[in-house]
């Protein structure tokens, strides 16, 4: 059994081997329906439990989907539903309650500490589908969207961010140490890396810059990620924070710093910090981007089975 909760606990190698089993499982789809079972049914009868205490869109689907495909079956519980958030049942008896029941269980938190407190009392796998401090599942998926639209492995890329440094840029700086990747990074000073974060930066040695500029991190870049500068649960003075970015936003200027053949990519949902003429343009991959999400989960679903081909 294995857990996929950040993606600095795992080995670049079985992180590779995820994306190879998504591209081969990609490719045998071609010709088959969403609902359509793959050939294999690597899991069939095995139930995927998913829990959101945030709101979900892309990871909701795709999950469902990913388990469907691959021959199980998905139930999406609401905390609100359940006695650990309505009658006070702790975490432990709640998560020997889904061990007994379902055969994994993928939870989308507010709360890191939460979601190790499950890993403790599970004996099934445990997804991280987005906490506060990471967002794995969907970097691992476009590390995998970026190697198949670029052809080339992502060593070989200049991968540049331009925003906030939040869940997901954390994720995409545990990806860049595990597959030894060029990561520029562009944010006001207020808004870089935590200190828990930078530590783990330098003690990495690793290939990693952080700008304040945003076109020193955009300049030469094969990739421009982006991300909503103000999350759902965002406890800031907003106005203040958006006056801060206001020079990160990513417009057609900023795009020309970076190579002419550079994809733009953003997990959404989108705000402020995109122009629409960049959204729409040929350069952004973000539809891609997020259908890739399924691929991916397949092949992290079959990992935490021990079920990898």
């Amino acid at each position: 059994m294995k857990h996929f909760i950040n993606l600095k606990d795992i080995s670049p190698k079985n992180l590779r081997k995820i994306i190879n089993d998504a591209q081969k499982r990609k490719n045998l789809r071609k010709k088959l329906n969403h609902l359509d079972v793959d050939k294999d049914a690597p899991l069939k009868g095995k139930l995927l439990i998913q829990m959101f205490e945030k709101s979900s869109l892309r990871t909701r689907l795709s999950f469902y989907l990913a388990i469907r495909q691959l021959g199980g079956s998905t139930l999406t519980l609401r905390p609100d539903e359940l006695h650990l958030s309505k009658g006070g049942e702790s975490i432990e008896d709640t998560a020997k309650i889904l061990s007994n029941f379902g055969d994994a269980f993928m939870l989308r938190t507010d709360s890191d500490k939460k979601l190790e407190e499950f890993k403790k009392h599970l004996s099934i796998p445990v997804i991280n589908g987005l906490s506060p401090s990471s967002h794995p599942t969907q970097i691992l998926s476009d590390i995998f969207t970026v190697e198949e639209i670029k052809k080339k492995p992502i060593q070989k890329l200049n991968i540049a961010w331009i925003g906030d440094c939040n869940n997901v840029l954390n994720s995409l700086i545990a990806a860049s140490i595990k597959f030894s990747f060029r990561l520029k990074i562009g944010c006001p000073k207020k808004y870089k890396p935590n200190k828990n974060i930078m530590d783990y930066i330098q003690k990495n040695n690793n290939k990693i810059e952080i700008y304040l500029s945003p076109k020193k991190a955009a300049f030469n870049a094969d990739v421009l990620f982006s991300d909503k500068v103000i999350s759902i649960n965002d406890k800031v003075n907003k106005s203040k924070k958006l006056k801060s970015f206001k020079k990160f936003k990513i417009d057609k200027k900023m795009m020309s710093y970076a190579k002419k053949d550079c994809i733009f990519l953003h997990c959404l949902p989108r705000g402020n910090e995109v122009d629409e003429k960049v959204f729409s343009s040929k350069q952004s991959k973000v539809w891609t981007q997020a259908l890739n999400r399924v691929h991916v989960q397949k092949s992290i679903l079959l990992y935490c089975f021990g079920k990898l081909r």
